[in-house]
């Protein structure tokens, strides 16, 4: 057995892998990029090496460094996950080379399945049923003229394609002229290789993979299917094992097609094979192999109780049981469902967000179910905007898929990210949703799923606007933390009090000017503190009211008008914030507290309630605003400099009695 092993990714992939190099007693080594240093994949193995600054190219595929590090530890393997350099030939020679063993399938069989018009010919020669297609097009007329003969809607695909990158549904000729070369070149900039072809499209597609498992001597094994059809721009985000609504026949053939194809190549390792299946003619056709771990094999180890990086590991040192034997002895156990957790705004067209994570928090366990959670994260930890968004991956297996579904939605429920934006709330909605529950998904389903998110989106964060709850951060002056929460507590309370809020809901602190907002979700809000310049979709709004807001809505809060220097804004339900040192305040000196420890700004996203019954009181509390004037009475204590030694009387007198003006940049400590 192999003592220790390189692996040559990042993330959550990295963690899950050293999690089973840990349980097999092999040291663990790990390469980061100088974006990655905070991962907790860096410092939960044995040892872990600098690729240098930048992005995928310079650093995780950069073959010369991997394999120069590889030989600089004294690793003996290398484990490449899923992605970058997992399905690379030039990688497995470059290994090879070195002698270090690549745990994975061999050369030859990634360019046998990497090429998607090879591996069609590939399934063709062992009867695995195909969608009407193409061979590689030569230009642009054959293409045309090949799309008559399939029938329209066809897929245009790139040979080299995957991660949804490279193919584009084309409806009509017209669509197809405008695709053609957009995908041709999209291709070769992605995978350095133009050849494109042409696929039937079905309407009513479900996305179908079996989990194979290959010795490399023509024995293959199926470890069941999954269903990955809830996919949102051929990017899959909830997948599950086993695939619901199929009868045990259709599974029984699904395996078998799958096993006859891998050895029928003597494939080796672990591997995919994918299938469409026709929801209307209950038939499947052979899509593509992934010749890798899948990022979803943890639903189908869930399942049948197996880690499949231990097998990976154990095949190429030689002490892996026959598959016979462990085909036999496989017995598909309960529901197992993941979500994909992204750094990506879902109601911004899933634009990836990068950024300081200030606060993480995961769940342990689930009330009926095991709940499985691979991600890299804690708090403090910045996302690179350089790699893939995805942060985690939820996991939860139970004794039937309802139970699955509502243990995934209570983990995501209690898990706790802030400081960037994720796809959460985006996925409890789906979850939530009668197609998901029924599990009549389409792979195009999701492209009418309409996601309402319970948001409020700063479009700009005006002067300083800080997030506060009352009574604040007290008790920490002795180790350098002074007091925090709103500055005029009253009119902070007040506004809380008419939503029919909590004192210790949190609201917006508003300094001289305000900020821009546009509310995602129905709510209601309140002003009080100083009068300020305020509209609501132009409409000018008055302090001390509730105010009616629908989704879509933007409230524009302008400059402090008169005496005063802050404002503040209650939302119904108040804001969702982390508690640091037990309080929701912000505190920019020290960085911490409220939406990452600064004053809001453009771009941030702020999670609020959903809108609920009036619980306070229904009106005007103008009458009860305190009047903010310009001379305010104050009282004070003076310390040490009243002795002789600093300052006379007649220095201590003229301090009392003169007019002082507070700057609009007093800090908080006074």
């Amino acid at each position: 057995m192999f003592t220790k092993i390189l692996i040559a990714n990042r993330g959550a992939i990295a963690c899950r892998i050293i999690r089973t190099l840990s349980a097999m007693g092999i040291q663990s080594v790990s390469i980061y990029s100088s974006a990655d240093a905070d991962s907790l994949h860096v410092s939960q193995a044995d040892e872990a090496f600098c690729l240098g600054e930048g992005g995928a190219k310079q650093t995780y595929l950069d073959i010369d460094n991997v394999i120069a590090i590889a030989k600089k530890c004294g690793a003996q393997a290398i484990h490449p996950g899923y992605g970058f350099l997992s399905e690379n030939v030039d990688f497995v020679a470059a290994c090879e080379e070195a002698n270090l063993v690549f745990l994975g399938p061999t050369a030859e069989q990634m360019l046998q399945f990497g090429l998607k018009h090879r591996a069609r010919d590939l399934a063709e020669q062992a009867n695995v049923p195909l969608l009407p297609g193409s061979g590689l097009l030569a230009d642009l007329n054959e293409a045309l003229s090949c799309a008559e003969k399939i029938g329209y809607p066809v897929m245009l695909k790139s040979t080299a394609g995957g991660g949804g990158i490279g193919m584009q549904r084309c409806n009509n000729s017209d669509e197809l002229n405008r695709a053609y070369d957009s995908v041709k070149r999209l291709s070769e900039n992605n995978f350095s290789n133009s050849d494109l072809f042409l696929e039937k499209f079905i309407e009513q597609a479900r996305h179908i993979e079996v989990q194979i498992f290959a010795d490399g001597q023509g024995q293959a094994i199926a470890l069941g299917e999954r269903d990955c059809s809830a996919q949102r721009r051929n990017q899959k985000v909830i997948e599950e094992c086993p695939a619901p609504n199929l009868s045990d026949s259709l599974r029984e053939q699904l395996h078998s097609t799958a096993t006859r194809l891998a050895a029928s190549v003597n494939y080796r390792s672990a591997g995919t094979v994918e299938f469409v299946f026709d929801q209307q003619t209950q038939e499947f056709y052979f899509l593509e192999v992934n010749t890798r771990l899948q990022v979803e094999h943890g639903v189908t180890e869930l399942v049948y109780k197996v880690d499949l990086v231990e097998w990976m590991i154990s095949l190429a040192a030689g002490e892996l049981a026959p598959l016979a034997t462990l085909g036999q002895q496989l017995q598909a156990c309960g529901h197992a469902m993941q979500g994909r957790m992204y750094a990506e705004d879902a109601n911004k067209d899933f634009q990836p967000c990068a950024g300081l994570v200030s606060h993480i928090n995961w769940p342990s366990e689930v009330d009926d179910g095991q709940l499985r959670i691979d991600h890299w994260l804690e708090s403090g930890c910045e996302v690179s905007p350089f790699f893939d968004p995805m942060l985690a991956k939820v996991i939860c297996h139970s004794d039937n898929r309802e139970q699955a579904i509502s243990g995934l939605q209570q983990a995501l429920s209690n898990s706790e990210i802030y400081g960037i934006e994720t796809n959460k709330g985006y996925l409890q909605q789906l979850l939530s949703s009668e197609i998901v529950k029924s599990g009549k998904l389409l792979t195009q389903s999701l492209n009418q799923f309409d996601y309402q998110p319970c948001s409020i989106d700063v479009l700009s964060g005006g002067t300083q606007t800080t997030i506060q709850d009352y009574p604040g951060r007290q008790g920490y002056w002795d180790i350098g933390v002074p007091p925090s929460g709103p500055m005029d507590s009253v009119s902070f309370r007040l506004a809380n009090s008419l939503l029919g809020n909590s004192d210790s809901d949190a609201g917006l602190e508003i300094t001289v000017s305000g900020p821009t907002l546009r509310f995602n979700s129905a709510t209601r809000i309140v002003l009080t503190g100083a009068l300020i310049d305020a509209c609501l979709d132009a409409q000018p709004i008055s302090l001390g009211q509730i105010i009616e807001v629908k989704a879509g809505q933007q409230l524009s809060l302008g400059h402090i008008q008169g005496a005063g220097a802050r404002c503040y804004l209650a939302v119904q339900g108040g804001i969702e914030c982390p508690e640091y040192l037990g309080s929701r305040s912000t505190f920019t000196l020290g960085q911490f507290g409220g939406h990452a420890g600064r004053a809001i700004r453009s771009g941030d996203v702020l999670h609020i309630s959903k809108l609920s019954a009036v619980t306070g009181n229904n009106k005007s509390l103008t009458a009860q605003l305190p009047e903010i004037g310009e001379q305010w009475t104050i009282r004070v204590i003076y310390g040490p400099h009243g002795a002789p030694d600093f300052f006379q009387l007649e220095d201590i007198e003229e301090f009392f009695a003169a007019t002082w003006k507070v700057h609009f940049n007093s800090s908080r400590t006074g």
